[in-house]
């Protein structure tokens, strides 16, 4: 064959590809789209015997519309395996990265176990090097699914490789996220001090190095949401003011209507395409932590007030598009707004309440929102137990929410009111024993200044039924 010849085939050939790849994007957006035909002109490609890149990208594209517009989770899965064994060895080619990324969603969504997605994006976070963007978004995703295992160490670890490679890059802003998200991991792991190490470097960083106004206001917010809850964290009501009085504001610069859409102020440089949360739901977010700091301060009618308020939102976002984080921001507020009904003396709330939380742990799919907050239901039933003398009911569900839960926290605040059930049933052996095991797990730890000032209370209870008096005081 000669030169002119083969080059005029393979004209031929890139023109086929070009065709049937506009051909299936037509169908695909369409209206309504036509999914069926948009698949034909994808699998027509693979007559051709396209080259290997050719071949990978369409895999991928197939895998990708499967997934997004059908229930043939399979199909899916064999087309992009295919995609990642044809893309893993080609240097300097992003299918890879595109497809180790849906891969490890796909293994989450059917398998119920996260390895198989960690080793993927292990792999891919190991060849992604090279590339600032992939690599960052491919640690953040790995770093999520250790978050959601609760190997916090592990999260922590890859979130400090991100801000070391953002670093290298240059790319402040995206440092500043790695630093945050990072800064949030140690707080669930109660590392308070590295907390405030990590606040305190992303604060001046976002004070003095950003120099987008947009940008610097949303680092912002997340830096803010940070600071409010390792303060409410600590129970220190007081302290949190300032910072939740200037989150308010924030909040309300960002959702004002002449702010610019977040495509228009992350869309620009790739390294700035990385959102924590969008604006419409950090909006809801602020109310969530208001709603928290209003309860720890004793102000229910403003909980019961910004509640409500929160609730309408997430109907509203609801309604655009149903994001899993509404339903988790919903239990929230739930959860928040049953103990302020039972301090207001309004039980029939409390309980409906508890019930429309529990509707929405179990309309979560894979029942994920329930596992997750399991223990918090048993611990609300059991305070509208307490709250009505049903003492033996109240006893077994804060008993299951003990054994359920890995939270510290709520551990204590449920034994404090097993205490308080056994003080008021006058079974001394139990309290003794629950009041000695929370002083020796909570002693050297750290716990909220509120949390123990409950349990310092409860001794004084229990010294005071047995006349002790001057122990009690």
């Amino acid at each position: 064959m000669s030169a002119s010849t083969s080059t005029s085939a393979t004209a031929s050939q890139d023109a086929c590809y070009i065709s049937l790849l506009g051909l299936a994007e037509y169908f695909r957006t369409s209206q309504p789209p036509n999914i069926k035909k948009c698949i034909q002109c994808l699998q027509a490609l693979f007559t051709f015997m396209p080259p290997s890149k050719v071949e990978a990208r369409t895999h991928l594209q197939m895998g990708q519309i499967l997934m997004a517009y059908t229930k043939n989770i399979d199909l899916a899965r064999n087309h992009l395996e295919k995609a990642w064994s044809i893309s893993e060895p080609l240097a300097n080619f992003d299918v890879k990265f595109d497809t180790a990324s849906l891969l490890a969603q796909l293994h989450l969504q059917t398998d119920m176990n996260s390895h198989q997605a960690k080793v993927m994006l292990r792999r891919a976070v190991e060849l992604s090097q090279h590339n600032v963007y992939w690599h960052c978004k491919l640690l953040l995703q790995l770093a999520q699914i250790h978050a959601s295992d609760r190997e916090y160490s592990a999260a922590s670890e890859l979130l400090a490789v991100g801000a070391e490679s953002a670093d290298e890059a240059s790319a402040t802003y995206l440092k500043v996220l790695f630093l945050l998200s990072r800064a949030m991991i140690l707080m669930i792991e109660r590392k308070t001090n590295d907390v405030l190490a990590l606040l305190n470097s992303a604060g001046q960083i976002i004070d003095n190095n950003i120099p987008n106004p947009h940008q610097k206001e949303y680092l912002k917010v997340f830096f803010l949401v940070l600071q409010v809850c390792y303060y409410l964290a600590l129970g220190q009501v007081k302290t949190v003011k300032p910072s939740l009085k200037q989150l308010q504001m924030s909040i309300q610069t960002i959702m004002a209507p002449n702010w610019p859409s977040d495509e228009a102020i992350f869309g620009a440089n790739q390294l700035e395409m990385f959102v924590w949360l969008p604006k419409e739901q950090l909006y809801v977010l602020v109310y969530l932590v208001t709603v928290s700091h209003s309860m720890m301060a004793g102000y229910m009618d403003k909980a019961q007030k910004y509640t409500e308020k929160a609730l309408t939102q997430i109907e509203k976002l609801k309604q655009q598009e149903d994001k899993p984080i509404l339903s988790v921001f919903k239990v929230i507020l739930l959860e928040h707004i049953v103990m302020c009904r039972m301090v207001m003396g309004n039980r029939e709330l409390a309980i409906r309440e508890i019930a429309a939380a529990r509707d929405v742990c179990l309309a979560a799919p894979q029942r994920s929102l329930l596992r997750r907050h399991s223990a918090q239901l048993h611990c609300l039933i059991g305070l509208y137990s307490m709250s009505t003398s049903f003492f033996e009911h109240a006893e077994r569900q804060f008993v299951v929410c003990v054994s359920e839960t890995t939270e510290r926290d709520l551990k204590l605040f449920a034994n404090l009111n097993l205490a308080i059930i056994y003080l008021r049933t006058k079974r001394d052996t139990d309290l003794k024993q629950i009041l000695d095991a929370v002083s020796t797990e909570n002693t050297h730890t750290y716990s909220s200044q509120a949390l123990m000032g409950g349990f310092y209370y409860v001794q004084g209870l229990h010294a005071f039924h047995k006349n002790s008096f001057h122990e009690a005081k």
